[in-house]
């Protein structure tokens, strides 16, 4: 017996799974954004149980709140853009605009060029985050692990926008090839 998944299949698949890292994604940035306003101007104590383990915020929160803010600012700008990231293919999948008989369109070399602002976006701000705690911890006042703040991978980050920007430039050709072809006809 032979099983064949169709690519409609694979779209729905794909588009389930888009819901569910977005409304993960809008979670985590929440979670953050809400623990952060508790913190800073409800109760200070509240440090402690802050998102997702971050158990060292509070020595960085005790030590100064400039620093502490400027860790959750960098947290919460790169889980914002990953959202927005993920809504826009919801937005893709929503609209239906891409044809499939001529997918080189305005639509999707728009789509791509966003994926590819909020990728370079991402990497930004989750480097600056990573050297901003790299200096902290190079003074000697925290040590801190990248990966409960969700801000590692800078470099994955910038090589996606730079791939992104390349195919959209390649879309941005075809987009050409087609309107040529469609003259000739």
């Amino acid at each position: 017996m032979e099983i064949k998944i169709t690519t409609n299949q694979l779209l729905k698949v794909l588009q389930i799974l888009c819901w569910i890292i977005f409304v993960g994604l809008c979670v985590e940035a929440g979670g953050v954004l809400v623990n952060t306003i508790i913190t800073l101007f409800i109760n200070a104590h509240d440090v402690r149980n802050f998102w997702d383990g971050a158990a060292y915020l509070t020595s960085v929160y005790r030590l100064d709140h400039g620093y502490f803010l400027v860790i959750d600012v960098v947290v919460i700008i790169v889980a914002i853009l990953k959202a927005i990231m993920f809504y826009l293919i919801i937005k893709l999948f929503a609209e239906k605009k891409i044809s499939i008989s001529q997918p080189f369109g305005i639509e999707l070399k728009n789509f791509i060029s966003k994926q590819a602002v909020l990728a370079l976006g991402i990497g930004f701000f989750a480097h600056l985050g990573y050297r901003y705690i790299t200096w902290l911890t190079e003074k000697g006042l925290i040590t801190a692990n990248l990966q409960s703040l969700n801000i590692d991978g800078a470099d994955v980050w910038l090589f996606m926008a730079v791939i992104l920007f390349l195919i959209t430039q390649l879309i941005k050709k075809g987009i050409e090839i087609q309107k040529e072809n469609n003259l000739t006809i």
